[in-house]
């Protein structure tokens, strides 16, 4: 405990210096005018809020009925196969392991619990075992081929997995049903 006892000469020291260092800055002079910030006034029109320098002044959202987004790369049309190798030898070019998953839903949905953070259809179903080993891009579409035959009705997406970080790195939809409803 002798630590923690100071000596009153360190105190009257530390106190004698104090004021010389408080001379260096300079004293508080108040707040600044009011006059000095520019006035700006609040509009009521929402049409010059947002604008994407055309002819279109307020910009649309996207709609959450009838047009389900997925993963990575579901903004665009059905990936051909040389589109799906070229994204796998990405993949494992990057040294992650290849894995597939289908679901019969594809999204994530709400139907056996309503507390906050849970959600069903996070998780997918694994197709086989990861591809531990793969280093060929037309074994990945060979499975996918495969996992499409087996279950059809169901959407297949391809997982890149990190098994040094043991994290999914990418992910993204290989194949979607026909005849699924994204309406929910």
């Amino acid at each position: 405990m002798a630590s923690s006892v100071i000596s009153s000469a360190a105190v009257a020291s530390v106190r004698s210096s104090a004021p010389a260092q408080a001379n260096m800055v300079a004293p508080f002079s108040g707040l600044k005018s009011v006059a000095a910030f520019p006035v700006t006034r609040k509009s009521n029109d929402i049409t010059s809020v947002a604008s994407n320098g055309g002819r279109v002044n307020c910009m649309q959202v996207w709609p959450p009925t009838g047009l389900k987004k997925f993963e990575t790369l579901s903004y665009l049309p059905p990936l051909t196969v040389e589109q799906l190798s070229k994204e796998v030898d990405y993949l494992l070019r990057n040294g992650w392991v290849p894995c597939l998953e289908f679901d019969a839903r594809g999204f994530v949905y709400r139907e056996h619990g309503n507390t906050p953070g849970y959600y069903d259809g996070r998780y997918w179903t694994m197709w086989k075992l990861p591809m531990f080993g793969c280093t060929d891009a037309s074994q990945v579409i060979k499975e996918l081929e495969e996992a499409k035959a087996a279950y059809p009705g169901s959407f297949i997406r391809i997982i890149g997995f990190d098994n040094v970080r043991q994290v999914q790195c990418v992910s993204f939809i290989a194949y979607k049903p026909e005849s699924t409803s994204y309406e929910q």
